[in-house]
């Protein structure tokens, strides 16, 4: 049997990593263009793999409680002792706290090395915030805060880990309270 070239060519071409990035980026623009804040699940089919990709429409606006958990030398005019590792460790373990109901408020007063209660509120990018103190836009945060702050669900918790690009303070176990 012979193959046509312009044929062979085609069927290469379905299969190239380019091919398969192209069909990753019209998946995603579908996800990105739904409405509502809907969560919309699409699937490609590949001559090499199933591509899957599912997406959630960030609010426009929340607000967060957060702790601060620093180590020495991480926040700046603060006198902190714990090293990195122990900053890391107390962070996970009020994580485990707050979820088995400690109050969450008694725990920020008690640990954050930022200033209680750790409250703000968060435009997203492409949304006008109201200005501080109420309100900051996303990208006037360190860069993991609004990461993970709007990815929560009402009443979660998460924590953006040290990084010294994106979290350069230490530590924060967030939690959305609106």
């Amino acid at each position: 049997m012979t193959v046509q070239p312009e044929v062979a060519h085609r069927s290469a071409v379905a299969r190239t990593p380019t091919a398969i990035a192209c069909a990753i980026l019209v998946l995603l623009a579908a996800g990105c263009a739904s409405k509502g804040g809907s969560k919309t699940e699409t699937t490609a089919q590949t001559s090499e793999a199933t591509v899957s990709t599912t997406t959630d429409k960030e609010p426009d606006h929340i607000r967060v409680q957060h702790i601060l958990i620093g180590f020495k030398g991480s926040v700046p005019g603060k006198t902190i002792t714990r090293s990195e590792a122990e900053a890391k460790t107390l962070a996970y373990s009020l994580v485990d706290s707050a979820k088995a109901g400690a109050n969450y408020d008694e725990l920020v007063a008690r640990h954050t090395d930022d200033s209680a209660p750790g409250i703000y509120g968060l435009a997203n990018r492409g949304v006008t915030a109201a200005g501080p103190p109420s309100e900051y836009g996303r990208d006037q945060m360190v860069p993991a805060f609004g990461n993970v702050g709007f990815k929560l669900k009402l009443g979660e918790i998460g924590v953006a880990d040290y990084d010294a690009r994106t979290s350069p303070y230490g530590f924060h176990v967030i939690k959305r309270v609106e």
